[in-house]
Parts: C-alpha cells; structure tokens; sequence
C-alpha cells in the first residue's frame, strides 16, 4: 500500500510540473521576452538620438599638461655629445 501511496505521489508531481510549465510559458514567459525586447529597444534610440559628426569631421579635446616644478636646480641646457 506504501508502494502504490509514493507512486501516486510522483505521478501527481509530475502532473503538477507539467501543468505549471504549461503555465509559466503561456503567461510569464511572453511578459519576460516584451520587458526584455523594450530595455533593448531603449538602447537603441538612445545611441541614435547622439548627434552624427559629418564625413570627415573631427573632434579634439585640449587637456593642459601639469605645470613640473623645479625646486630652483637652475636652467637645463640642451647640448649635443660631439664625437672626436
């Protein structure tokens, strides 16, 4: 009778897994795919609401260097090595 009892018990939870996922791919899952479709969707306009640069234009961004310091070592001089 225990025998009989567990087996029911699997076919019923096999059932029940089968109707669920039934289920899940009839209401959640299309729900799933159209939030999914319209993140990306955003994505894409947003990349193509950027202004486009014409053929050939070019953008240059300045960035002053850092001042260096000497801490009064004197003047540097550039010189050449001369070969005898």
């Amino acid at each position: 009778m225990i025998i009989l009892m567990q087996i029911l018990r699997t076919i019923l939870i096999i059932v029940l897994i089968y109707y669920m996922s039934k289920l899940f791919a009839r209401y959640v899952l299309p729900l799933l795919v159209r939030y999914f479709i319209r993140r990306s969707q955003k994505t894409y306009q947003k990349q193509y609401q950027q202004p486009k640069k014409k053929m050939g234009e070019m953008n240059v961004e300045y960035q002053p260097e850092k001042k260096k310091e000497l801490n009064d070592l004197g003047e540097y001089i550039d010189y050449e090595d001369i070969k005898e």
